[in-house]
């Protein structure tokens, strides 16, 4: 990954975006699709919007959800512990013992969440699996004024932040869901202002797909795309615990997934599969028997309906502080969306 995509990226892992919450990292985004994107735009929802070639045919949608999961300040209490809800879905235990941001209007304010410790806790405490409702945030303050000064009832929380590189071109970090979809649709667009698009290529950053797949739907209905690429993550079943039975064979560097199912327009799927053996990009299979539950749902449904694709990056430990992807896949998710766009005219035809 050259350095500058290598910057973008670790600007993406070190931003805050809990849903609802977006508009730090939509700056980020901004700023580095403004040297070559036609026209960029946020609409009132909060996706923001980048075209090359407009005004091209076929119109193209690439959409990456900038949103993580988060916390939400509910309450403060009497000593100054921040009580929360949780935004997105949460496995509790990934909590237990971490290092928080609460992201204020004055900026981060650092906390910890942990339980009481092993020693005092009865047999019957060791046994049970606290819900968030539960868990504290200790911000360090002596009460509840104090504690009210820093953080205001709405704060969103995060993980701390941060991305650590791994041997073997890995690296691991909070919100790689779905931070690096993000990434992938912009440097396509990228690449794709590099070449001569026939097509209008519209990569939309979008909100809210943990709560509901909410971004998506919204700028699918504003772009009105005659197809649509969504990049998310997917589970890499190769860590002890997971059945390769259940959830196919996937791995880091294995190059990015490619979906097929019901979710998913067949031509699409063969035209990205045909592209990545002439490039010789590395590409794997997942199969999917529903509706995804990531863009691709609601673009595919969107008006009279979008011929859909789904590229997806390996994610080991996902919805946890130490996600772990390749970012060799990344590369090659770019490269090979940046051909697929590359590779249309107005006269493609996708119907099944």
């Amino acid at each position: 990954m050259e350095a500058a995509s290598l910057s973008f990226l670790d600007r993406l892992l070190t931003t805050p975006s809990p849903s609802g919450y977006e508009q730090p990292i939509q700056d980020v985004v901004r700023e580095f699709v403004k040297p070559f994107a036609t026209e960029v735009q946020t609409d009132w929802h909060g996706n923001v919007i980048a075209a090359v070639n407009p005004s091209g045919s076929p119109r193209i949608m690439l959409a990456g959800h900038c949103d993580q999961i988060g916390l939400l300040v509910v309450n403060i209490d009497k000593d100054g512990y921040l009580r929360t809800a949780a935004i997105g879905g949460w496995d509790v235990q990934q909590l237990i013992g971490q290092h928080m941001l609460v992201w204020t209007k004055s900026g981060p304010v650092k906390g910890v969440i942990a339980r009481k410790a092993i020693h005092l806790q009865t047999p019957e405490d060791r046994k049970q699996v606290p819900e968030i409702k539960d868990l504290w945030i200790d911000i360090g303050v002596k009460n509840s004024d104090e504690a009210k000064e820093l953080v205001n009832v709405g704060d969103p929380v995060t993980f701390e932040l941060g991305m650590r590189t791994l041997r073997n071109n890995l690296a691991a970090a909070p919100g790689m869901d779905n931070k690096v979809g993000v990434w992938v649709v912009m440097r396509a667009l990228q690449l794709v202002a590099e070449g001569s698009p026939k097509a209008a290529v519209v990569s939309v950053s979008t909100v809210q797909e943990e709560i509901g797949l909410r971004g998506a739907q919204t700028s699918a209905y504003s772009v009105d795309p005659q197809l649509g690429i969504a990049v998310d993550v997917t589970h890499a079943t190769d860590c002890p615990t997971i059945d390769e039975n259940q959830h196919g064979k996937i791995k880091l560097g294995g190059g990015p997934v490619l979906y097929r199912g019901p979710n998913v327009n067949p031509v699409v799927f063969d035209r990205l599969t045909s592209l990545a053996k002439e490039h010789e990009i590395p590409f794997q299979i997942g199969g999917l028997a529903k509706a995804a539950g990531n863009d691709s749902n609601v673009m595919q449904i969107s008006r009279g309906g979008v011929a859909t694709g789904l590229v997806t990056i390996p994610n080991r430990y996902m919805h946890s502080p130490v996600e772990m992807i390749s970012l060799d896949d990344l590369d090659n998710a770019a490269k090979l969306i940046a051909h697929f766009c590359l590779s249309l005219t107005p006269s493609c035809d996708f119907t099944p």
